[in-house]
């Protein structure tokens, strides 16, 4: 599975109507709906969305004909393998019925090519997990964690002998870093993985 790194936009002009596709990464059903909200153009004739999260999914043809645009949006997303997007495809009519097949097609074929032309990132399922290590051993294993991929360091706490350490990484990745940090300082350091 992919996601987009960021807002993308795709317009074209199909027999006299224009069709505007805005698509970007969301985090949540609550970000999505907040991305439509602010992505719809009040002055338009319709603003026809679909967004994934996991397994969640919606999507809404705005006043189209049933099955002609917020169904045809979902499958773009989901034959590009994305999660966690939200596209809008906002159309303003031009004077010329598309038909109910011009419709799938001009609002699917608007929101494939926006997809097609964003920047994409592969989705990681992580992990969070504190490190505690003395001082000693603070520099190499901060050097280790920050050169596994994926692997991020999202907060320090320090006490009077050491550090503990809040580290995002890779969930595939979690049993080998922490064999990693105990080899390398002699089991001195700690990991602990949260719930």
């Amino acid at each position: 599975m992919f996601t987009l790194t960021r807002l993308e936009s795709f317009s074209q002009e199909i027999r006299k109507s224009r069709f505007l596709a805005v698509a970007g990464p969301v985090a949540s059903e609550a970000a999505a709906k907040e991305f439509i909200a602010a992505r719809s153009e009040v002055g338009a004739n319709h603003n026809c969305w679909a967004w994934r999260v996991g397994q969640a999914y919606r999507f809404s043809d705005d006043g189209e004909p049933s099955g002609t645009a917020g169904k045809p949006i979902l499958q773009a997303l989901d034959g590009q393998s994305l999660d966690n997007v939200a596209v809008v495809v906002t159309r303003w009519f031009g004077g010329v019925l598309l038909g109910t097949g011009g419709l799938v097609r001009a609002y699917g074929g608007t929101a494939a090519a926006c997809l097609r032309a964003a920047e994409k990132t592969a989705l990681v399922a992580t992990t969070d997990a504190c490190v505690s290590c003395d001082f000693a051993d603070l520099a190499l294993v901060k050097a280790r964690l920050t050169a596994s991929p994926g692997t991020t360091i999202q907060a320090e706490n320090f006490n009077a002998t050491g550090a503990h350490l809040t580290v995002r990484m890779p969930e595939a990745e979690a049993e080998a870093i922490a064999r990693l940090i105990a080899d390398l300082t002699s089991g001195r350091a700690t990991i602990r993985f949260a719930d």
